[in-house]
Formats: C-alpha cells, structure tokens, sequence
C-alpha cells in the first residue's frame, strides 16, 4: 500500500472515531446526541446551509450538537470563506464544528488476467464550519424573525397531513404505541393522551419511521435477531434520528420517548463496537425520512433532492 493510500485511510478512519467518540460521550453523559435546540424565531428546523439547503443525515446530528452545546440560535451554518462572500467576518477565537462530505470516486483498474474493471472507491472528507451566531455583518436573513408559539395542544395540522398521506394504517387506543411488522400497522394512544400535540407528532414519527423498513419500502434489516439485541437496539437508534429529522422538517420541536434511556446502554455498545455505526443509523433515519417525504403530493424524486442537498 502507498503512504499517500495509507494516510487517506488513516485521514477517514479518524474522522469516523473522532465523531463515534464525541457522540458516545454525549450519549454516557445521559445527552440526545440527536436532540433538536430551538431555535431564535421559537421554531425548530435541521440545520442549513449558507444557501438555505438542509443538512443531511450524520451532519444534522453533529451541528444539533453543537448548537446545544454552544447555545446557538441561528440554523444557518457556513465555511470560513463563505461568510467572507457574504460580506460576514467569523468573531476572532471562534471555534469551528465538524461536518462530512462523503462521495466516492470511479477508477478503472486491471486484474491479474488483463481484464480492465471499474472500481467505485468511496471516500469521507471532513471540514469545518461555523454558526451564524458566530459570524458578524451577515445578510438580516440569517437571523430569523421571532414567532409566536402555538397552543401545545392544539393539533399541528400539517403534521397530521404529512401522516395521513403516507397511507400508513394506524390504530388508535390503548396506553403504548408501537410497529407490528406481522400486520403491517401502527398503534397509538389517541392524541388527548399526549401531554401535547409536539409528544403526540414525535412518537407517531417514530413508530412511522419503524413502519418504512418492510421490503416494499425502503427494505432495510438491520440483523436483528430476537427482542432487545444489537440488531434491534440500531433500528431503535435509526427510529429516534428519523423522528428528530420529521419533527424539524415540519417545525415541531422532538420530544424523546419514555424508553429511550433504557437503550442508551446497548448504543454505547454498539457505537464502541463500530465507529461506522452511527453513520449507518444515521444514513438510514435519511432515507426513510426521504421516503416519507416522497409520499407527500408535489414531492421530487429522491435523486433530485439528493442533487440539491449535495
């Protein structure tokens, strides 16, 4: 293997462990690493680009964060140089936040026999930017106005809209919600249950979260195996993320579930045992949250909201 192979290796590895490491220690302090701040404006939202474009998948995770941890307002985020076009200067002392690129590169190779293949080799790249709480002389758009809150208990009626067109079938009554793949259906406690419409909206995201895994949705088995394993333990994780990506996407502020300490022992685990966990749970919660999106009247197709995001 060449050094310059070698250190590219060393270079993405790092950058794995490093963002397994903080978000295990966030998760053996009792921290949601997945937690969404509120915001400025008093909504909640992913966070985004310097353009107005979301973040996807892990970076959603690494810049709530980081919001959380700092205190920071805005949900807008941008590289060094950026802030310097847009006629903004990063205060001096600031420090940075850690986001991925990930993508891969096509490379035509020979084999021992002559024959010539073509290899898909991907890669992660890591660079740094900053909150626009951190950036002076910005554009005012950067700084969303403030709104008035709505009533806790009122329904969110975009919420249930965005529920309703999946075509999902969900079953209210009875005192605990839950995915029963054998029947394909949801149970949920009627909404006066919640304690308010943003509870009753997050764990019906991530029971609909679960709801996406069958085959003839976006197929995806994890490797459980029995009740409480590993294999379940990720999916659990992929439904958590999902339900915060749902919750800011329809401006509705996550509320964990009432189990969710008893699996933080099995992800520190699991994240100990992978670095590549976190990103897979993450990838996951992105595309059944995509899904779901693509379910919606007017909605794109997955590859073009891919092309926008990237």
């Amino acid at each position: 293997m060449s050094t310059s192979k070698s250190n590219s290796t060393s270079m993405r590895s790092d950058v794995y462990q490093r963002i397994t490491d903080t978000i295990v220690d966030q998760l053996e302090a009792g921290v949601r690493p997945w937690h969404q701040p509120w915001g400025a404006n008093g909504t909640t939202t992913r966070p985004l680009r310097h353009n107005g474009v979301p973040y996807r998948g892990i970076n959603t995770v690494l810049l709530w964060m980081a919001a959380t941890s700092e205190g920071f307002c805005s949900p807008f985020w941008m590289t060094y140089r950026q802030a310097q076009e847009l006629g903004g200067q990063v205060r001096k002392g600031s420090k940075s936040t850690l986001v991925v690129y990930a993508g891969a590169i096509e490379k035509t190779a020979e084999t021992e026999t002559g024959e010539e293949i073509e290899q898909r080799i991907p890669f992660l790249k890591g660079y740094c930017v900053f909150n626009c709480d951190q950036i002076d002389n910005l554009p005012d758009r950067f700084h969303p106005a403030p709104v008035v809150p709505a009533d806790p208990k009122q329904r969110i009626v975009n919420a249930d809209e965005f529920f309703a067109n999946t075509r999902a079938d969900v079953r209210f009554g009875g005192n605990s919600a839950f995915y029963m793949p054998s029947g394909d259906f949801i149970a949920m406690p009627v909404f006066d249950a919640f304690e308010s419409a943003a509870s009753y909206v997050s764990v019906l995201a991530h029971e609909t979260v679960h709801w996406t895994k069958l085959p003839s949705r976006c197929d995806r088995d994890l490797g459980r195996k029995v009740w409480g394993d590993a294999g379940y333990a990720l999916e659990e994780c992929v439904a958590e993320i999902g339900a915060c990506l749902i919750c800011a996407d329809l401006g509705v502020e996550d509320h964990p579930r009432e189990d969710h300490a008893a699996y933080i022992g099995s992800w520190i685990k699991i994240l100990k045992n992978d670095r590549r966990a976190i990103f897979t749970a993450a990838s996951h919660a992105e595309k059944a949250v995509q899904y779901l999106h693509q379910l919606q009247p007017g909605s794109i197709s997955t590859d073009a909201a891919a092309a926008l995001a990237a």
